[in-house]
């Protein structure tokens, strides 16, 4: 095996796809990249055995000889390729003891290569079905949703997003039981109904690769009742599901709020971003007093005298109510949002509250975003 390739694009390219490898792999083997050389496309693929990453990069000048596949130590070698500009570099693997020797013009650098037949194979395509979604629908699903995801290990069901797919719509839910996120698109459709629960990890590396493309894609997204395979450009990747029942979260919605809040979202979150620093830092208690056309947002720590208090001006709709939350978490599903105002949907000081975006006059949208977040008693 022979080839050469920029430095720099070589090192980007094997960046994106790092991310699946782990320092606590149970096989030696994942410690590695799989080189496979097809025509003249080098393809590089990363795994933790949950998750298999793949990235295909064209080549001019090569040639597989006697070995087509290799496993390349993945430190070693994103080390050595950090150091390089963007200079060309050439590849060569000894065939007979594994050996790979990389030469930079002036330099050459040797590291020991292993048997590509120790890689695990990946999971085989059976019984599938495709759904085809852009790239900034999909991204855009996940940044709005994993940041609920739970990181709890005894409830893996809830560690990831949950996706349901139907003739009408998509909805992308997460949820650790103090927050909930449900996001649905319309223009994202499937023939048929169906639901899995998408890990953490993969979706975070999906995301950071899709959101670094600046050109609009398909990504093509199949799955069976075991894993699902994502395929857009030149990556592909394939993660196992979780097996588990997601827990019906359309319960937790409460139906009925009679007390309607709508205020400018940008000033709100900073008022908490400034309060929430005087709050007792176990709780994040940030507490909400809305009375006529003001809300009021205060936050105490009795044990160190801290205490702080803003009056921004509101829309309100209902009786007077005093409820308290979680400040971080708040302050992350404001952040998410990207209307002007919000409205806040109340009930009673022990119900969850509903965070909505308000759409000004007759603009339309094909997402509806409905965030959830469950209060915090107050002490009297």
């Amino acid at each position: 095996m022979r080839f050469i390739i920029n430095a720099l694009s070589f090192s980007k390219n094997l960046q994106a796809i790092s991310g699946v490898l782990t320092t606590n792999n149970t096989l030696p083997i994942l410690d590695n990249f799989l080189f496979e050389l097809k025509d003249s496309d080098l393809h590089v693929t990363a795994s933790d055995l949950e998750t298999t990453l793949k990235v295909r990069i064209p080549l001019e000048n090569a040639s597989a000889g006697d070995i087509e596949k290799i496993a390349v130590p993945a430190k070693m070698l994103l080390d050595i390729l950090k150091t390089f500009a963007d200079i060309p570099l050439t590849f060569s693997v000894n065939a007979e003891n594994l050996a790979i020797e990389i030469s930079s013009g002036e330099g050459k650098y040797k590291l020991a290569g292993l048997d590509a037949e120790m890689y695990p194979m990946l999971p085989e395509k059976n019984n599938i079905t495709q759904v085809m979604m852009s790239s900034s629908v999909l991204s855009t699903a996940i940044a709005k949703t994993i940041f609920a995801a739970s990181n709890d290990e005894l409830r893996p069901q809830m560690s990831g997003v949950f996706c349901e797919l139907t003739p009408e719509y998509s909805t992308f839910v997460a949820t650790d039981a103090h927050k909930l996120i449900r996001y649905r698109r319309f223009d994202a459709k499937a023939e048929e109904s169906a639901s899995f629960i998408l890990p953490k990890k993969p979706l975070n590396l999906l995301k950071n690769i899709l959101t670094s493309k600046k050109e609009e894609m398909e990504v093509s997204m199949e799955f069976n009742n075991t894993n699902v395979f994502f395929n857009f450009e030149n990556y592909s990747m394939v993660c196992r599901l979780i097996d588990s029942k997601y827990p019906n979260y359309e319960s937790a919605i409460p139906k009925e709020n009679p007390n309607k809040l709508i205020v400018d979202r940008e000033a709100f979150l900073t008022a908490i971003r400034r309060v929430e620093i005087f709050a007792n830092q176990a709780t994040h208690q940030v507490r909400l007093k809305v009375d006529g056309n003001e809300v009021f947002v205060n936050a105490e720590d009795v044990e160190y005298s801290n205490e702080a208090v803003e009056r921004l001006p509101c829309s309100y709709e209902g009786t007077e109510i005093e409820i308290g939350f979680n400040g971080k978490f708040l302050m992350e599903m404001l952040a998410n949002s990207d209307t002007d105002q919000i409205l806040i949907e109340m009930s009673q000081p022990n119900r969850a509250g509903i965070i909505l975006p308000v759409r000004e006059g007759e603009e339309e949208s094909n997402e509806d975003i409905l965030m959830l977040v469950m209060p915090v008693m107050l002490a009297n």
